[in-house]
């Protein structure tokens, strides 16, 4: 081939390759933004359909409950029948999802829709990720790729709160539904023209026994999380469910070591520092986030009166502080380590989870609403981005989608479980606040709900600066093989393992 053939061809890859990256972005900021778009929407939602308090938070928990649980098995769905043709079928299962939720009339028929949703993005989450490794060769083009697929992923839940505000506003709850097509389509088009079609690898099998495992022992858990909120801690539905979520959660632990020979989890991978220590954080940073917008967009339209619009701006500084902690956290990382960014950036959003709880009926945007977003968020953006390296850095090249796919769900699963935690927390102390106006029992809620996320980000804070490798940099390495045996180079995470048996 000529010179100028060559040329011509790296020009056409590296438009391929731009291409495939703005699939993997749209995919993930559809997924991520999914969970906070009907947020503010939600008081709309509860008038329209007729919720209550304690079931609402279903709205959310069906899509990032199913999400969370069916993450990895997403993942081995991708490996089964190949990246193109896997996201197709997550992106036309994600846009059937939206249409039937739009055009629901029941809250079931929407729990059930949003649960339809979270099991499409359960294929394009981990999908997302490994058309970026697939695609971009190790090095500075990969991790420019995975640094603005990490921004996405950071400003997305932060966006789609502000994109719910206006569609609630000018059209209707429905649309923040609706909204999801116009994006399955152009994401369905970028992959068309750019993502190529990967041979499946059909000796892996799915484990779908691990799956519904998981996926009954969380909802179960979560379940009867909501019952002790509604009805007391000592309620036969409640003891119930987390008697299912004990027996289930241990079926799953026997099936996955003893009762498959392709398990969903190897729980082998958690001898590595750097992957336990991830994942047990970001299952707090899932429980603080996910349940702080949810109430903090409560508090907005039901104590302060915001329309929904207002809702949704009142949010922009805590969408730019995420993006500004974001971009901010890989340098910072790369300088003084992963550990004292991880450790102050939790501390930060601590200490603006605690100042929302400080917001009263008399609270305005300025005097009350704004100090918190920004701590809160750049705190936020600093600890997501920093720890989505610590947990995928040194991870074996076989190993890098059961990893970045057990962060995702760790981060779900968490949200989850919190989110369900706190509508118990806020509807107990709503109920036994003993003021004399509804407004002010709601802001004892929603206050209590604010103390107890803050406490979520303090614990994930002191597992950060306790646990995090000292000398764990942005850089990423090897960390051991399951076998024993060493692929590329050895890190400090490696030493850390090592030191930690």
């Amino acid at each position: 081939m000529s010179g100028q053939g060559i040329e011509v061809a790296a020009t056409r890859e590296a438009r391929r390759t731009g291409l495939v990256l703005a699939a993997a972005c749209v995919c993930q900021v559809m997924v991520v933004l999914d969970v906070s778009v009907v947020n503010v929407a939600l008081p709309s939602v509860a008038s329209s359909l007729d919720f209550s308090a304690g079931s609402l938070s279903w709205v959310v928990n069906a899509y990032v409950l199913v999400f969370g649980g069916l993450l990895l098995l997403g993942g081995r769905f991708a490996d089964l029948v190949g990246h193109r043709a896997a996201m197709f079928v997550g992106l036309a299962l994600f846009g059937v999802a939206s249409v039937l939720g739009g055009f629901s009339r029941t809250p079931g028929e929407l729990i059930a829709a949003r649960a339809g949703q979270g099991v499409a993005g359960a294929v394009l989450a981990p999908l997302s990720l490994t058309l970026i490794m697939v695609t971009f060769p190790e090095g500075k083009a990969r991790g420019r790729a995975i640094g603005i697929w990490s921004m996405v992923s950071a400003g997305g839940s932060a966006l789609g709160v502000l994109l719910g505000g206006l569609l609630t506003e000018w059209l209707s709850w429905r649309w923040v539904l609706f909204v999801n097509v116009p994006i399955v389509v152009a994401a369905a088009l970028l992959g068309a023209w750019s993502v190529r079609a990967a041979r499946p690898t059909p000796a892996r099998r799915l484990d779908v026994v691990g799956a519904v495992l998981v996926t009954v022992a969380v909802s179960a858990l979560v379940n009867g999380t909501i019952l002790a909120g509604e009805h007391g801690w000592g309620t036969a539905g409640a003891l119930v469910s987390f008697a299912v979520a004990v027996v289930v959660g241990a079926g799953f632990a026997w099936w996955e070591l003893r009762g498959t020979t392709t398990p969903l989890v190897r729980f082998g991978v958690f001898r590595s520092r750097s992957v336990w220590v991830a994942n047990v954080i970001v299952v707090f940073i899932g429980a603080a986030t996910i349940a702080g917008f949810y109430f903090a967009s409560l508090f907005l339209q039901d104590v302060l009166r915001y329309t929904p619009l207002q809702a949704g701006a009142a949010f922009l500084p805590f969408c730019m502080g995420t993006i500004v902690g974001a971009m901010t956290s890989a340098r910072l990382a790369a300088r003084i380590g992963t550990r004292t960014v991880m450790a102050a950036g939790l501390a930060l959003g601590a200490i603006g989870m605690f100042l929302f709880s400080r917001l009263h009926a008399d609270s305005t945007f300025l005097n009350g609403f704004l100090l918190p977003s920004v701590v809160a968020s750049v705190g936020v953006g600093l600890c997501m981005v920093a720890n989505t390296t610590l947990g995928t850095t040194g991870a074996a090249e076989h190993e890098a989608g059961l990893v970045s796919g057990l962060l995702n769900a760790c981060r779900q699963c968490g949200g989850s479980i919190g989110l369900a935690a706190l509508t118990a927390v806020a509807v107990s102390a709503t109920k036994h606040s003993g003021t004399s106006t509804a407004t002010q029992a709601l802001v004892n809620g929603y206050d209590r709900a604010f103390v107890v996320t803050a406490g979520f980000a303090l614990v994930a804070a002191l597992v950060a600066a306790l646990f995090v490798p000292s000398a764990s940099r942005a850089h990423g390495g090897s960390a051991p093989a399951s076998d024993g045996s060493r692929k590329g180079t050895t890190t400090t995470a490696d030493s850390d393992v090592a030191a930690t048996g």
